[in-house]
């Protein structure tokens, strides 16, 4: 009986996705990667080396890559999208400072690309309610919803994601494993879309998972790093607040620094952010620290933190020097990606016998 684990404890995903990632490095040109975040507060380290230090290596690998901007999808979760414009220059002022660049990769917003959200309805057409009733990743957005009830917009956000790449018509998706049943939707909607209007042709390709091997930091407080909680370290922090979040980090009793991520996770995640900074080993941080305590973790952490996110620091506030670069930068990306979503309207018009 064949099972989704193989004997080495390798899932199929993961033996396809390290495949991709071998031919990424031999042929980036054959991909293009949609991928991107939703404009709620500012970004922190564990969207550094979660998700961004990964999007700069592809787009440097010479990998075609949009980076979307989701401001619709801020109110998947929220009644209102508070702040919107403010949080959405500060997200692009992130982008441009960890090394986005606009020459090599396209950076624009979910509501300025007409024919993008055009899509969604035929695109809807083709799932059915207990398909996305049955989407793990939605059952737990739901449970951890702001709204006192659930919106058609949440109830559908894994056809929205699926509009998002398919648009243009991106064949490789960088995730974490729990976001495989969206994929798992869009990669669905395509072939249903195909079967059914293609005519045995390819309109839309069904894009593969390449899966994120980020490490799991945890915020200040022993939970979840999230920007609504205020416990992450923002990239736009300066030296000063760092330290002051990473005094008052959790860590436990023992005054010996071990990497034990499954007994001691507060004191592991602050060794592995330091590690992550350094290009170290948590083994080797912990054990250079000993019997230091957590006053000297902490104060490796700083240290790290602070010398690690300064030179992207220092261009953050260049940039953040003239706003009229981030307005230049969005303009540009939200006109080229405009192009795309045309061109795939059209397509899909066309394969539906609606181009009159």
């Amino acid at each position: 009986m064949t099972t989704s684990t193989d004997v080495l404890g390798t899932t199929p995903a993961q033996t396809r996705s390290a495949e991709l990632e071998q031919l990424v490095r031999t042929d980036p040109g054959r991909f293009r990667v949609l991928t991107g975040d939703r404009p709620t507060g500012r970004l922190h380290v564990g969207h550094y080396f979660g998700t961004l230090h990964n999007r700069v290596r592809l787009q440097d690998l010479g990998v075609e890559t949009l980076v979307l901007v989701a401001d619709y999808q801020v109110l998947t979760d929220r009644d209102v999208a508070e702040h919107l414009k403010e949080y959405v220059e500060e997200l692009i002022l992130d982008y441009l400072a960890i090394g986005i660049d606009p020459e090599r990769s396209t950076v624009f917003t979910h509501s300025a690309v007409p024919a993008l959200n055009q899509l969604l309805l035929p695109f809807l057409s083709l799932v059915s309610v207990s398909e996305l009733n049955r989407n793990p990743t939605v059952k737990d957005e739901i449970a951890h919803s702001r709204q006192s009830s659930v919106s058609g917009l949440m109830f559908t956000y894994p056809v929205h994601q699926a509009a998002d790449i398919l648009f243009c018509k991106a064949n490789l998706v960088p995730v974490g494993q729990d976001q495989l049943p969206h994929l798992e939707i869009t990669r669905t909607v395509a072939r249903r879309f195909n079967e059914r209007y293609g005519h045995g042709t390819q309109v839309l390709p069904q894009p593969e998972a390449l899966l994120s091997k980020a490490p799991l930091l945890l915020g200040t407080d022993g939970t979840k790093m999230s920007k609504s909680r205020g416990n992450a370290i923002a990239l736009s922090a300066d030296a000063d607040e760092t330290a002051r979040l990473i005094r008052g980090a959790r860590t436990d009793a023992d005054r010996r620094i071990t990497y034990d991520p499954a007994h001691r996770p507060e004191v592991s995640s602050l060794v592995l952010l330091a590690a992550l900074c350094e290009e170290s080993d948590p083994h080797q941080v912990a054990g250079e620290i000993g019997d230091g305590g957590a006053a000297v973790l902490k104060r490796r952490v700083t240290d790290a933190v602070n010398t690690r996110l300064a030179p992207i620091r220092a261009r953050r506030a260049a940039y953040a020097a003239d706003r009229g670069t981030v307005r230049d930068v969005l303009r540009a990306g939200n006109a080229r990606a405009n192009e795309i979503a045309d061109r795939t309207l059209q397509e899909v018009r066309a394969a539906m016998h609606a181009d009159y």
